[in-house]
């Protein structure tokens, strides 16, 4: 029909796209159109065009029906009038790599194309609302995300018969899957045949909550570190000291681990030490400490040298602030840029480190800035004399400090990274780094300059107080490390006592024998006491408990038959060469057999958490903030949220770890059961 210069064509016979049942063919004048029959978007019809530009049309067309027209993007056409429907995403491959899902009979004229099961696939709205919820917690999405336009838009042409939950059947169904997931992780700690070793941190929120984060840390039966935060509760700020101690034994008990706990790390150097003392009194109750708690409370390692950086930092204020000044200035403008590089041209000052303002929140920042700045001490000296309006001038005495205390920074720098940049911290590798710092301390409290006498005396009285608790700690990890074993205790020792090494080192010799002793008399009650092989065994595990006795008088009547001790075995056999494949967990899993009462105490003791700080709050000079969106939640659902994202995330990591292909599958809420994703190898 013809209606002035346009022309409805009707469709030849050539035209057997079936994508042209969602188009009509127009011609105005010369020019032929495709307008579309759902929002009237007018494209090119012409045949030199071809249908590729409809096809992504209809994809992005929001008025189509709803029927999956995407299939249409990959069909292949048969002469019996059927269509092989393949995946979309299969359009940039060769024809013949298609993968075939389904197949149907189409006829050309009709304009709509009816709706496809693929399979004996059929929509589930329980699992698809649990597999929503999983996909939150695991990527720490805001709840909110399902109110969210965009979302809903997405959810609608994914799935017209998804039914998108409310925000509070969400956070429901959120808090659900912890409760399954924690009993997952309950099941699997009370398995445990070692102990476990817990840290302890201290979160804030913008609205100035309190949070106390419990993480559980231990070497499995395969010698693989795992790591789980078990408990994050908000705590009153009017929360007296033996509340948060009544919260942190509490959180022990709920888990059932309270007996079995080889030590608690603080993140805090200054926790009270009455804090500490309350939660050993009843840990006390139940089962002795090990040494009688000598190796229970440890203190962060990073957190201790972070104070020993803020100390620095705050005797160098003023000079630090000159120096961000002086920079400030020579980049302020294009000519006093160019100005100064003349100078450091005429000077013959040839540094690959450029200057750079440093940001106070990094303190490793503030190092690199005052190493790059010293480079060019000359020539800020020299621009002194040809600019008067430059004021930020350092003394020879000033810049001799700035470059004193960037020294100190640059080997915390480089220890701090050793100690957070490992993928598995285990507690050996602390040992050499922390002793290193002490010799160093020792040096500079020895500097004849008043100024930096003054301010390592200071350092080193905060180090002190670390060094009093973590010690012993410290030593007897790195004497389960073959490659040291007492040796490298017997090489620092000397370096930091000097004449009363001796008596130092015999204290850390008795301390891990009589820790071995221990393990030695109760090697068979740890399994014991956490029904290990209660139910393999019947009632003989229960016969098996009240022999302990018999252990230790066994233990007592032995010494006079000549007999070696694992221990004494491993000390005295020559320490394994270092190098840099070395794999404290793989060496233990196969020397196992050799030292079995040994390895139980080395299973323990490299667990310790020496550090609780990330990798990316290791330099940073503020405490750990809760996020805004979590501050807004309830205490219940912040807990809930931040545990179950961290055990989910265990699982995937795992996976991606072993590079094992991996597909998730969730399941219908009616039968939900503790397990996250439902992860399987394919």
């Amino acid at each position: 029909m013809e209606t002035s210069n346009e022309i409805v064509l009707k469709k030849p016979k050539r035209l057997t796209s079936v994508v042209w049942n969602h188009f009509e063919r127009i011609k105005k004048a010369d020019i032929c159109y495709a307008v579309c029959v759902h929002c009237n978007k007018r494209l090119s019809g012409s045949s030199n065009s071809g249908t590729t530009h409809l096809r992504n049309h209809l994809m992005r067309c929001l008025k189509r029906s709803n029927f999956d027209v995407s299939q249409l993007l990959a069909k292949r056409r048969k002469k019996d009038n059927t269509v092989t429907i393949t995946s979309f995403y299969d359009e940039a491959q060769p024809k013949d790599e298609h993968i075939p899902i389904a197949t149907i009979k189409y006829d050309p004229e009709p304009k709509r194309v009816e709706p496809i099961s693929v399979g004996n696939t059929r929509f589930d709205q329980d699992r698809s609302r649990m597999d929503l919820a999983r996909m939150i917690i695991l990527h720490g999405y805001p709840l909110a995300m399902v109110d969210h336009v965009g979302f809903k838009v997405f959810v609608r042409n994914l799935q017209p018969m998804f039914d998108i939950a409310t925000n509070s059947t969400l956070e429901l169904d959120c808090i659900t899957i912890y409760a399954a997931e924690k009993l997952k992780v309950y099941g699997m700690l009370n398995r445990l045949h070692g102990r476990i070793c817990v840290s302890v941190d201290l979160w804030n929120s913008p609205e100035n909550a309190r949070y106390l984060c419990l993480t559980g840390q231990y070497i499995d039966e395969e010698w693989k570190l795992q790591k789980k935060i078990l408990n994050f509760v908000m705590i009153d700020s009017a929360h007296t000291e033996d509340i948060q101690s009544e919260v942190i034994i509490k959180c022990l008990m709920d888990w059932d681990i309270e007996r079995r706990i080889f030590s608690i790390t603080f993140g805090d150097l200054f926790t009270s030490d009455d804090i500490v003392s309350r939660i050993k009194d009843h840990l006390s109750q139940n089962k002795p400490l090990l040494c009688d708690g000598s190796l229970f409370d440890v203190r962060c390692a990073a957190h201790a040298l972070s104070l020993l950086v803020g100390d620095a930092m705050d005797a160098l204020r003023e000079v630090i602030h000159k120096i961000r000044e002086s920079i400030r200035y020579v980049k302020s403008t294009q000519p006093m840029q160019g100005k100064f590089n003349e100078i450091a041209q005429q000077l013959g000052i040839d540094n690959e480190k450029s200057l750079f303002t440093d940001c106070p929140m990094r303190w490793n920042s503030t190092a690199v800035m005052l190493e790059a700045a010293l480079a060019f001490k000359a020539a800020f000296s020299l621009l002194q004399e040809h600019d008067s309006s430059y004021t930020a001038v350092l003394s020879e005495d000033e810049w001799e400090w700035a470059n004193c205390v960037a020294g100190y920074l640059k080997l915390f720098v480089e220890i701090t990274n050793v100690m957070t940049g490992n993928k598995s911290p285990t507690s050996n590798i602390f040992f050499p780094e922390i002793c290193d710092v002490h010799v160093q301390l020792l040096d500079w409290c020895n500097n004849p300059d008043e100024f930096i006498r003054s301010m390592a005396l200071k350092m080193k009285s905060k180090f002190d107080v670390y060094w009093s608790k973590c010690s012993l700690s410290l030593s007897v990890a790195v004497i389960v490390d073959p490659r040291f074993k007492m040796k490298l205790v017997e090489y620092y020792y000397p370096k930091i006592y000097g004449d009363d090494a001796q008596e130092y080192i015999k204290e850390v010799s008795d301390g891990i024998r009589d820790l071995f002793n221990e393990y030695l008399i109760g090697s068979t009650s740890v399994s014991a006491d956490h029904g290990v092989g209660s139910s393999a065994n019947g009632g003989y595990s229960e016969s098996r408990d009240r022999l302990k006795d018999f252990d230790k008088f066994l233990h007592e009547t032995s010494h006079g038959q000549n007999t070696v001790s694992d221990l004494e075995k491993y000390l005295e056999e020559p320490v394994f060469p270092r190098n840099h494949d070395f794999n404290i967990f793989d060496w233990w899993k196969v020397h196992t057999p050799r030292y079995p009462v040994l390895s139980m105490m080395a299973l323990d003791i490299l667990a310790v958490p020496m550090s609780t700080v990330t990798p990316e709050l290791a330099f940073s000079t503020g405490g750990r903030v809760l996020d805004q969106y979590r501050s807004s939640l309830s205490s219940e659902t912040v807990q809930a949220l931040i545990c179950t994202q961290d055990w989910l995330r265990a699982e995937v990591d795992g996976r991606v770890h072993e590079n094992m292909p991996f597909k998730a599958e969730s399941i219908p809420s009616s039968s939900y059961s503790p397990v996250p994703l439902r992860i399987e190898a394919s």
